[in-house]
């Protein structure tokens, strides 16, 4: 146990407003109902209380006592077995393998290109793919009320960060099939778990590019 792990007392999650994946461990955070200290960290800037945890400084970083977390895809099955209530993933070992795999799609397919786009702003052609991808995939959301359930999941947790940037990466879902996203982002964005999982960068990236698309 590092000196840092003996002086945090309390859940500690070290994260930052444009890390996706830290966004991802808020919300299930939120929806468990956790109370946990937030550590905003500069991912330009060295940390030393997060070195002192991750010898990677690598974010999301969670702290439960003795226990260091780096991975967000371990965080959140931790925090799902951690606090059961909600449910966040089925208890049957065949259906949990079939949404580990898909949650394997959604970060090799979905994320690579958020990624790609922030790296690239003026790539319209990475844009359109995302568009696509999504949209290609609207059944998804469309044959039930939340992402391939009835019930909100891990699925939710994994998409709900994209939905809520795509204004920031300058990417617009149009057609028929948008309209099924819409009503799931509506969803989504108005639960409380969600809303409680925002950060105020986040919220204020967000209602700039609303802005600056209308204007």
């Amino acid at each position: 146990m590092s000196n840092a792990a003996s002086r945090r007392s309390t859940m500690t999650l070290f994260s930052h407003s444009n890390n996706i994946y830290s966004h991802q461990v808020r919300i299930v955070l939120a929806e468990k109902g956790v109370q946990y200290d937030l550590v905003e960290v500069e991912p330009n800037k060295e940390c030393l209380e997060l070195l002192d945890y991750n010898p990677y400084g690598l974010l999301p970083t969670l702290v439960d006592r003795d226990l260091v977390l780096y991975n967000s895809a371990i965080i959140l099955e931790y925090l799902d077995e951690r606090f059961p209530h909600p449910p966040l993933m089925d208890v049957f070992p065949v259906q949990r393998a079939h949404t580990r795999l898909f949650l394997y799609r959604i970060v090799k397919d979905w994320y690579s290109l958020v990624e790609a786009i922030i790296n690239s702003p003026n790539d319209e052609k990475l844009k359109k793919e995302l568009a696509d991808t999504l949209l290609s995939n609207t059944e998804a959301v469309s044959s039930s009320t939340y992402f391939l359930n009835e019930e909100f999941s891990l699925f939710d947790c994994y998409v709900a960060p994209i939905l809520w940037r795509l204004p920031e990466l300058g990417v617009s879902l149009e057609g028929n099939s948008a309209k099924a996203w819409k009503r799931y982002q509506n969803l989504i964005f108005d639960r409380p778990s969600f809303r409680e999982s925002l950060t105020n960068d986040e919220i204020n990236q967000r209602n700039i590019a609303l802005e600056d698309r209308v204007e």
